[in-house]
This record gives structure tokens, C-alpha cells and sequence, in this order.
């Protein structure tokens, strides 16, 4: 590996962010010298190029890495406040290598297709969307626990902005709901790392947030911290787990924490639409897959009977809720609580077939919603609504529209051959393995997926064209073309060919079961030879050193077994 590679994660991070700091510099420069400031013309081509050479960096990242490997790759570390424990630390596995690869990806197909449709504060518009984008890349590739709280709390920001400015008529109220529920969960996560950051100097006498031992490094990460069952409430795994849960629930969402959701999909400009169900909504799911579940593992297994509950209901409900909406925008929106409970049922089916199809549906929701969230966004361009009354027949003045919106349509409802298939089939296999009532109580969400869109888009599309506005609307511009094909390539092709991305997947998600099922093992060893103490304990226990607390193990759902995994790979 070449010095490039070697640094690569680091450039494909910062690059939006450095691009946006230079054309704000370089406008303020130029406002100093008595010019109007570097011109929103040169602004809008510079931050497109600049997202573009990032997704080209990252398929790079896809070139160099290893799917054979296990643990993470294309590791740096380098201290930022080490007294502290605080270093820069960065890497990725075959779950964070595609989460960079979607957000890459989408980045420059967001601005693309809001070419023509901010006209007020353009510039500063480009510099959030440029910084939103290293915020959500810094989080995905961060190993170390405080490193990847300052980019979670980073991306709020530009987020609130994008709504708060650009959004519609009561963009505040979304803006500010959006911010004041990430931002209670942030905080409990934050409390709950400081606990661990305890623990871990309790035991090892370092200070460290590292999750996992650096190149080189002595001392292990966080991963290797014994987190008891029993003991001081606030130092239990529940609790601890429970903080963290919260935090990414939120973020996901989960019901009932999805308040927040739609208001937010339906005032954010359509930009902000595609940025929130594109990428932000991962970070719930991932924050489980990377820290909640291989840091906690036998409070994530006691959690789990929950944890499938809340999912199905939110499937059922959101599909429900999605049926009865008038407004297109609000319907998707709701789809996406739907969709994403598919994703937590996979994740905490704790198999590798769950597993598996959970990361691989986080990005084809990715794909699928946002290019509806995209086509919502070209529809209400040319007719200013996004009432469903309002429109019918729209395939006829609009043919390539129409064949857009067909088949991501069906994306979204799963047909087979395209990428939404293959992520929900393996989450509902996976299911089945663990717990086949909730497998039966989630394939009801599959059904009504197609009857609500089906029932929309035949709405939209078909019909007599009565409505005298919708003869005259225009089909798509170039421009519009080049952005929906950009987006019906993966969609196609992970349908038809989900292999390259299975291959990269599979290893770390048997290397997560794998570290679940040691860590919960050392857990309830460490607990039964060493219970902790309350230090206002009666002598009598001080005096009793051999005595054993007793260890609740909840039964775990059915999950692959180390020795299965060794066989998978």
C-alpha cells in the first residue's frame, strides 16, 4: 500500500470541508479587495467538482480493500489531546467501507439535482452541504469514542441550517424539533461514554476512548472493557446500553422517537430530504452495529425481544400511517420509518443472514428513498403541490418520469431483480432463524409497502389527465436525466448482482457476532469470579471474597456461533 492509500481515509474526509473553507475564504478575500465576492456561478461547478473527485477517492477505497479481512483497514492514528486519551483514529470494515461509498456517492447527485432550485444565500447553502458531508464521513470512519461524538454533534448543525434556511413554512418548528431531539440522546450517549471511559481506566489504569487497540498499540480498546451485569446501576450494561440505544433510536428513527421524522422530510428542501433519508438515518443503525451491540453485548441480547418489538410495530405502523397521507412527500417519509424498522429487525436478529441484509438495506434505502425523495422534488418544481388530488395521468405529458418513478417504486416495495429484494429477503430469513413471529409479523409490512405505492404511484401516473395544469408539464431536462440514471445504476445492479457488496459485508458481520458471543462470555466470567462490590457493602461481603453473584443470561435469539462463522469465511 502505497503513502496515498495510506492516508486516504483522512483526504476523502476532510476534501468537502477544505474545498468549502477555500471558497469561503476566497470570497471573503475578494469582498475585503472590494469585489462582490467569488461569484455563486464559480461557487456551485467547484463544490459539484469537489464532490465528485470525493466519490471517485472512495471508489478507490473499494479497490484497496481486503474482504477476506476481518478487522479494520486503511487504519491511522495520531495523537490529538493524548493525555486525554483522545487520539485521531480512523478506519473501516466492510460495514463504514459502504456507508462512505453511499454518502460519496449520493453528494454529488444531491447538488446536481438541486442545481436550479436555491436561489437565496447559495454560497452559504454550498458550505453546509459541503461540511455536512466530512461531519458524516468523520463518523463513519472514527475508532475513537470522542473523535466520533465531536462529527455526530458536528453534523446537527449544518443540518439545522439547511432546514431552518431552506426549508418550507414552518421550517423553524422542524429545524429546531429535529435539533432538540438529537441533541437529549446525544447527551445520555456522552454521559454513558464517560462511564465507560471510567471503566476502562478503572481496569487498564490508561486513559482511552479508543474503541479497539491501534496499530502498534499495548493497551487494548474500549471493545476489550469488562462492563458488568450486576452492581452500581449506572455502571451496568443495561444502563449503559440503554443511553447509547437511545441515542441512535432517535436518529433511526425508531417509534415511538419518530416524531421528528416526517416534519423534517416534509419543511427540508429536497436536498435536505435526500441528505436525511440518504444518510443521516444510518447513523442510528450503524451507531448499533459499530458501538451499542459489540460494546454491551449481553445487554443487546436482553434487549432484543424489545428492540424486534418496537421494529415491527414501527413497519406496521408506518406502513399504516403512509396510506392514509394526502401529501406525496409525507407518504415516503413515512415509508422510511418502515423500511428502516426492517433494518433494526435484521440488525437485532443477530445472525449473519440478519445481519448481513440489514447493512445491505441500509443502503438500498438509501438508494431507493432518496431517489423518490429526488422525483418528489421534480414533481413539485413543475406544479408547486404534492397533494396527490392534484395530480393524475402525469405519464402521459411525462414518459421518462413516469418510467423513473416505476421502478423505484418498485425498489421500494422489493421486487425481486431489484436492490430492495435482496436486503429484505435476508433480513426476514435472518428473522425467521430467531424469532419466525416476528418474521410473519414483518412480511404484513412487505404487503402493504406495495399498496401504498402502488396506490400512489397509479394516482399520480394513471388516469385521465384532468386537471388542465397537469397537460403542459415538461419531462425531464438532461440534467435530470443524468441524476436518475446515476441513481438506477446501483439500483439495478445490486438486484441483479448484490455479490461485490455481500462479499465485503459478510466477514465483519461474522467478526461482530463473533466478538459478541467472546465478549458476553468474558462478561459473565468476569462477573462470577470477580463480582463488584458497593463500597457501602456490608464487611460481611468483604470478608466473603469467594462468594458469586449470580449472573442473569438471557436466552439469545438464535445467532451464528463462532465456529459457524470460521466455516462461513
Amino acid at each position: 500500500m502505497g503513502e496515498f492509500d495510506q492516508h486516504l481515509l483522512t483526504i476523502i474526509t476532510f476534501f468537502p470541508l477544505v474545498t468549502a473553507l477555500g471558497l469561503m475564504a476566497t470570497s471573503i478575500l475578494a469582498k475585503l479587495l472590494g469585489a462582490d465576492g467569488l461569484p455563486a456561478s464559480l461557487w456551485k461547478p467547484i463544490a459539484l467538482a469537489s464532490s465528485i473527485l470525493t466519490f471517485l477517492l472512495s471508489l478507490r477505497l473499494f479497490a484497496v480493500f481486503d474482504p477476506l479481512e476481518t478487522g479494520f483497514q486503511l487504519v491511522e492514528h495520531a495523537p490529538w489531546i493524548p493525555e486525554y486519551g483522545i487520539q485521531y483514529f480512523v478506519g473501516i470494515d466492510g460495514i463504514s467501507l459502504l456507508m462512505v461509498l453511499l454518502t460519496t456517492f449520493l453528494m454529488p447527485i444531491i447538488l446536481l439535482a438541486s442545481w436550479n432550485d436555491i436561489s437565496k444565500s447559495l454560497r452559504n447553502y454550498l458550505f453546509f452541504m459541503l461540511s455536512l458531508e466530512t461531519g458524516m464521513l468523520g463518523a463513519f470512519v472514527s475508532l475513537n469514542l470522542f473523535q466520533f461524538y465531536v462529527f455526530w454533534e458536528a453534523m446537527l448543525v449544518p443540518m439545522y441550517f439547511i432546514i431552518g434556511v431552506w426549508g418550507g413554512p414552518r421550517r423553524v418548528y422542524a429545524a429546531v424539533k429535529f435539533f432538540l431531539f438529537t441533541m437529549v440522546g446525544s447527551l445520555l450517549m456522552l454521559l454513558a461514554m464517560l462511564v465507560l471511559y471510567y471503566l476502562n481506566f478503572d481496569q487498564t489504569g490508561v486513559l482511552n476512548f479508543d474503541l479497539v487497540a491501534p496499530p502498534g498499540g499495548e493497551m487494548g480498546g474500549l471493545l476489550q472493557t469488562v462492563v458488568p451485569v450486576d452492581g452500581i446501576w449506572w455502571k451496568t450494561q443495561t444502563w449503559l446500553f440503554a443511553a447509547f440505544a437511545l441515542a441512535f433510536a432517535i436518529k433511526v428513527p425508531m417509534f415511538p422517537l419518530h416524531t421528528w421524522l416526517p416534519d423534517a422530510h416534509v419543511e427540508a428542501p429536497t436536498s435536505g430530504s435526500v441528505v436525511l433519508a440518504g444518510v443521516l438515518l444510518k447513523m442510528g443503525t450503524y451507531g448499533f452495529l459499530r458501538f451499542a451491540i459489540p460494546l454491551f453485548p449481553s445487554a443487546a441480547v436482553e434487549f432484543t425481544p424489545l428492540m424486534m418489538t418496537l421494529s415491527v410495530i414501527g413497519i406496521v405502523y408506518g406502513s399504516l400511517v403512509a396510506m392514509v397521507q394526502s401529501d406525496i412527500k409525507k407518504l415516503v417519509a413515512y415509508s422510511s420509518v418502515a423500511h428502516l424498522g426492517f433494518v433494526m429487525l435484521g440488525i437485532f436478529a443477530l445472525n449473519v443472514h440478519g445481519l448481513t441484509g440489514g447493512v445491505l438495506q441500509m443502503v438500498n434505502h438509501g438508494l431507493s428513498t432518496g431517489a423518490l425523495f429526488i422525483l418528489v422534488g421534480m414533481l413539485y418544481e413543475r406544479r408547486h403541490t404534492r397533494q396527490i388530488a392534484d395530480f393524475g395521468g402525469e405519464a402521459r405529458p411525462m414518459p421518462v418520469f413516469a418510467a423513473c418513478f416505476g421502478v423505484v417504486t418498485m425498489s421500494s416495495i422489493g421486487l425481486p431483480m431489484l436492490n430492495g429484494f435482496v436486503g429484505e429477503f435476508l433480513i426476514l430469513v435472518g428473522t425467521f432463524l430467531a424469532a419466525p413471529i416476528f418474521a410473519i409479523i414483518a412480511t404484513s409490512g412487505v404487503v402493504l409497502a406495495a399498496a401504498y405505492m402502488l396506490w400512489m404511484f397509479r394516482r399520480v401516473m394513471f388516469g385521465p389527465v384532468d386537471n388542465p395544469e397537469n397537460r403542459g408539464l415538461i419531462d425531464l431536462g438532461l440534467r435530470e436525466k443524468v441524476v436518475m440514471l446515476s441513481l438506477l445504476i446501483p439500483i439495478i445492479w445490486i438486484g441483479v448482482y448484490p455479490n461485490p457488496l455481500l462479499r465485503r459485508i459478510e466477514p465483519s458481520v461474522i467478526e461482530l457476532i463473533r466478538q459478541l458471543e467472546v465478549r458476553r462470555g468474558v462478561v459473565e466470567v468476569e462477573t462470577e469470579v470477580a463480582p463488584e462490590v458497593d463500597s457501602e457493602a456490608a464487611p460481611e461481603a468483604e470478608a466473603e471474597p469467594e462468594a458469586k453473584t449470580e449472573t442473569a443470561k438471557p436466552d439469545a435469539p438464535d445467532s451464528a456461533l463462532p465456529d459457524e462463522a470460521e466455516e462461513r469465511l
